[in-house]
């Protein structure tokens, strides 16, 4: 497994712990197929770890079999060695005859599926529960601390009890619902999900294609998927639930009848067994739904579409899932974003290194059609122009990143730990260890390589603050910290949200899917931005800016990229070397510290016709903007920035920029070889058409 993937969970899961000493209840926000399970069963392995007066009641949904599942997981790591302590039970209702409901007590992790305690559930009208409960709180003295999986679905029945039996409460949920204000105390990031290659980028498909035009493309990615990865792919198509089913249904069979579709197998999941239906022989067997489930979900399984109403939204991993299709409208961002997550996990992760570039691109890629969100704010692909190694070949971008201390060449950790003043009173272990597993991942990684026995161990976390303390101070110090990353380009394909603040391009790297030149951007800030540099990378003789372009007045007119305008072709004019780096696929990216690494995603990339890179993040001081100057964050964010990128510019030998808008007027910081100016609109304009 990467060792970026470790790395995530792993910091996830110590700010967890963290957290859970500071509040009686925490959220924990993390997408769908970044291991929620995993991490579950580490964060309860690392608290039972200090503490074995604490019980875990895990509330996991029934439907899907996500209690059973997720107790199977547990059981597995447990089985594995890899959380020893973790000695979990399944609560079921399964009793005959005369024989009443019983829940043992020796156990410190109890998987309990959500339907299992409501009214009239035997687990409640026999009273098993409320002793169950006592036993362990009153009579044992634990401290009971409940885990929602799956938060977002309400608890109604369970919420009675939190006041006299639950200790802690930790809600767990790719869409935990929060009130106006409130966020997660901790969240791994859809970003920082893709980056570490946990689950798929999407490329989103666009609103006038139909089912047909997804079920064409999942065969042109078939055979793709079973040679580099060894894995059948699956497309799910998401029908509605009521009126408008039969139609679907008949649309979707309609076209997989076609004669280029015979080779499919399809499979049609909803509520009721007996409505189940499939092309397969499996349909003979004549087997409840949950066996049709198990028997589609494997990845060397024969189902090529999965057709589904609401029941795969929460619980049911198909890693080979793909593609999805969805013809209902769900009107819920908490539903689309949970039925989006059955696409978007890693068929591969185990051994995705080992993957070529080709297969590796492929595993972190999903196709999804028909999501709205429910701002009613479109989601717009775009991708690169016809040819687009003709700008991926010719623009290449020199990314950074930032060291750990271990590479810091003076720094040696027992030459370190010698200097340090001897403490004269000692933290026990079980405080030393909660320290340790809260630090960042590099600091921890450090003090694990150096602690080759237990008094290593001590020692190194005894001065845990100080090699903190170092850590941070070589990370600020960009001169030091700072390493040229991979060349990239931009990515073959994107996607943005439409926001409005619409302009015309017809001259940069993007082009949308169906071949319209209207784009929208985050603020009018971008907008107002990208109309210049458009303007600047005009081929129209008529753009009064191309005029400051001409290499000399004697030697005709030239666009941006020093081609003669007598020269160009039509085609060629539509493929400009600059563009926006949306952030969706990007690998156009720099590494900054703020208290943790954090990751900048530039705004614009040009490449002008002398071959110079320029790197822009436009900023705005405006009302309508995303920031103001009054903000403390903002504030530090920029400063932090341009650090950043005055380093970089040194190391990179690019140029980057911060222009920022007040009013109607813009104030561009330059950031070039190391050295820091301030330009004006025309004075940037008159700079990027000169020769160097």
């Amino acid at each position: 497994m990467l060792q970026e993937v470790i790395e995530l969970q792993n910091t996830a899961v110590s700010r967890l712990v963290t957290e859970l000493y500071r509040n009686n209840e925490i959220t924990f926000k993390a997408p769908t197929g970044s291991g929620k399970t995993y991490m579950m069963a580490d964060f309860m392995n690392r608290v039972l770890s200090e503490n074995q007066n604490i019980a875990f009641i895990v509330s996991s949904l029934s439907k899907g079999d996500l209690a059973k599942q997720n107790y199977e997981k547990f059981k597995e790591y447990t089985d594995k060695g890899n959380f020893p302590t973790l000695n979990p039970y399944l609560i079921n209702s399964d009793i005959s005859g005369e024989e009443r409901l019983y829940i043992p007590t020796e156990h410190n992790v109890y998987v309990l599926p959500r339907d299992l305690y409501k009214e009239n559930a035997l687990i409640k009208t026999q009273g098993a529960m409320y002793a169950f409960l006592d036993d362990l709180r009153y009579t044992q003295g634990k401290f009971i601390f409940l885990i929602k999986d799956e938060c977002h679905i309400a608890t109604n029945n369970l919420d009675t009890l939190s006041a006299t039996y639950f200790s802690k409460i930790v809600n767990i949920s790719a869409t935990p619902q929060l009130g106006r204000g409130q966020h997660p105390n901790v969240e791994i990031s859809y970003e920082s999900a893709e980056s570490a290659k946990l689950i798929k980028r999407i490329e989103w498909g666009e609103d006038t294609e139909k089912v047909g035009d997804a079920i064409n493309k999942f065969e042109e990615i078939k055979e793709q998927y079973q040679n580099l990865l060894g894995v059948n792919p699956c497309l799910i198509i998401q029908i509605s639930n009521k009126d408008k089913a039969d139609a679907e249904i008949a649309e979707i069979k309609k076209e997989l009848d076609k004669a280029e579709h015979t080779d499919l197998k399809w499979m049609l999941i909803v509520d009721k067994d007996k409505d189940c239906d499939t092309n397969d022989m499996f349909k003979a067997k004549k087997l409840p739904v949950d066996r049709w489930k198990y028997y589609a979900k494997q990845n060397n399984g024969l189902i090529d579409i999965i057709i589904f109403k609401m029941v795969i939204t929460e619980g049911w991993d198909i890693p080979r899932a793909c593609m999805l299709y969805q013809m209902r409208d769900t009107q819920s961002k908490q539903l689309d974003e949970q039925v989006i997550g059955r696409v978007r996990r890693n068929p591969r992760l185990l051994d995705f290194e080992n993957l070529s570039s080709e297969a590796q691109e492929l595993a972190m890629t999903a196709w999804v059609w028909g999501i709205q969100p429910k701002d009613g704010k479109k989601i717009l692909g775009v991708k690169l122009w016809k040819e687009p190694e003709d700008i991926t070949n010719n623009i290449k971008i020199k990314t950074t990143k930032l060291k750990p201390l271990t590479d810091k060449k003076d720094f040696d950790i027992d030459k370190f730990l010698a200097r340090q003043t001897p403490k004269t009173t000692h933290k026990n272990i079980f405080e030393l260890g909660r320290k340790l597993r809260a630090t960042e991942p590099e600091v921890k990684k450090l003090i694990y390589s150096y602690s080759t026995d237990y008094t290593k161990w001590c020692e190194a976390t005894e001065f845990l603050e100080e090699i903190e303390k170092e850590s941070n101070q070589f990370y600020n110090d960009y001169t030091k910290s700072m390493e040229i990353g991979e060349d990239v380009s931009f990515a073959l394909v994107s996607y943005y949200t439409d926001n409005g603040n619409y302009l015309n391009i017809g001259n940069w790297v993007w082009k949308r899917r169906e071949d319209s030149t209207k784009f929208a951007f985050d603020s009018e800030a971008e907008r107002g931005w990208a109309e210049i540099l458009k303007d600047l990378s005009a081929t129209d003789t008529a753009k009064t800016t191309v005029g400051k372009l001409h290499k000399n007045k004697n030697a005709g007119t030239t666009n941006l990229w020093g081609k003669e305008e007598k020269d160009v072709k039509l085609e060629e004019k539509e493929i400009c070397l600059w563009g926006k780096n949306y952030v969706g696929n990007s690998e156009i990216k720099f590494e900054y510290y703020m208290g943790a690494k954090h990751t900048s995603f530039p705004d614009f990339v040009v490449k002008d016709k002398h071959g110079r890179i320029h790197i822009f993040e436009v900023k705005s001081v405006n009302q309508s903007g995303t920031y103001t100057f009054d903000n403390n964050i903002y504030k530090a964010k920029v400063a932090e920035l341009k650090k950043c990128y005055k380093q970089a510019s040194k190391l990179t030998n690019q140029i980057f920029y911060l222009p920022v808008i007040d009013q109607d007027v813009w104030q561009i910081t330059r950031f070039e070889k190391g050295n820091e100016d301030t330009l004006t609109q025309s004075q940037f304009e008159t700079f990027i058409g000169q020769q160097p």
